[in-house]
């Protein structure tokens, strides 16, 4: 889908690699630029699948011209660094956009370009604690735990980029001008919150912890049992939410009734606790198994490669002994494939030189 438009990517952390894979996956050319250099790297990296390596210096002279004729032939960039930090090397927006008035300068942060916070470190518990998104991130009484790095550092942060960049990507190639995409992961996980704050419209979400539609009540948890393992459980309409109770044979309890009473959701939660500790995890997958109860296993992602459903679509692939998720998503009428390879550091210095205008 992407074929003929070219990432220029410089060496970070996290989500703006994430998003460079994500444009490889899609079939753009994305050069990554490595450091020369990199103690304690792998020799390869899961996130450069897909992707061309030069190894440069930007603090050398004669490497950082070289990386100014590459930018001159792309139609993007990606940089992760703190705000100031590639305008000290000579690359800042102004400098690219002078050799390339196209170029889309995708810039990847934490707290943004501006602000008090800007210059900071953090990290992605952080800017999604600051910007709403961790809040009902648990039960009440416990403390808010999202799963790594996806709400922040890949939801608000990368694909907010990918986003950003590839609609700034269709301006500049109907009206020639570039521009600098500010992609903050405090306004990409806050505006992430949005489809969960509609639902105040309506009533269902509160404040507090635990009294909303989507994070208190005893049919949106997820429950251990026999075995150590966990099972979920959304079933948030009345008729999911029925025949949720009749494969557990509580369809007649009075209490179980009043799906929407917030102050049974407690004491419903721990009596549904103490049934789901009663059997191993498989053994209630399969009860729930083929019903629309809303139910169903949690999975670590070697168990979910095994599962018959992601087996089916081809979600998880190996290559070269490391387990990784396909591309997403998928296109009618386009073959699905990605190239696994990641390539080395430098790897393609030679090839990438030579396609570059110049000595």
């Amino acid at each position: 889908m992407l074929r003929g438009i070219r990432i220029v990517e410089i060496e970070a952390l996290g989500p703006g690699p994430f998003a460079g894979m994500l444009l490889a996956d899609l079939g753009a050319d994305v050069i990554v630029v490595h450091r020369k250099s990199m103690p304690g790297a792998p020799e390869r990296s899961l996130l450069d699948r897909g992707k061309r390596s030069i190894a440069l210096d930007l603090k050398n002279e004669d490497d950082v011209a070289v990386l100014i004729r590459l930018i001159a032939t792309a139609d993007g960039l990606i940089e992760g660094f703190r705000p100031g930090v590639m305008e000290r090397l000579g690359l800042g927006p102004e400098a690219c956009l002078a050799v390339n008035p196209r170029l889309v300068y995708g810039r990847m942060t934490g707290w943004g370009q501006d602000g008090p916070l800007a210059a900071t470190a953090g990290h992605d518990l952080n800017y999604i604690g600051l910007s709403g998104a961790l809040w009902y991130a648990s039960l009440p009484g416990e403390p808010p735990m999202a799963p790594p790095t996806l709400v922040g550092d890949i939801g608000g942060g990368a694909l907010y980029l990918v986003i950003g960049m590839l609609a700034a990507i269709m301006n500049a190639r109907t009206s020639g001008e570039g521009t600098v995409v500010d992609a903050a992961i405090v306004d990409g996980s806050a505006h992430m919150m949005n489809l969960l704050m509609s639902l105040g419209q309506s009533g269902a979400l509160a404040a507090g912890r635990g009294r909303s539609l989507l994070d208190g009540p005893h049919w949106c948890r997820v429950y251990r049992t026999a075995d150590g393992g966990f099972i979920g459980v959304q079933c948030v309409e009345p008729k999911f939410y029925a025949l949720f109770l009749d494969r557990l044979g509580l369809a007649a309890d009075p209490q179980f009734a009043s799906q929407f009473d917030r102050d049974l959701w407690p004491e419903l939660g721990d009596r549904l606790a103490a049934i789901f500790a009663t059997k191993p995890r498989d053994e209630w997958g399969k009860l729930f198994e083929s019903s629309d109860a809303c139910v169903g296993p949690v999975l670590g992602p070697h168990e979910s490669a095994l599962h018959p459903h992601m087996s089916a679509r081809g979600t998880w692939l190996t290559a070269n002994g490391v387990l990784q998720a396909a591309p997403a998503p998928r296109f009618s009428g386009w073959e699905q494939k990605t190239s696994a390879k990641s390539p080395a550091r430098g790897e393609h210095d030679a090839e990438i030189r030579a396609g570059l205008a110049g000595p």
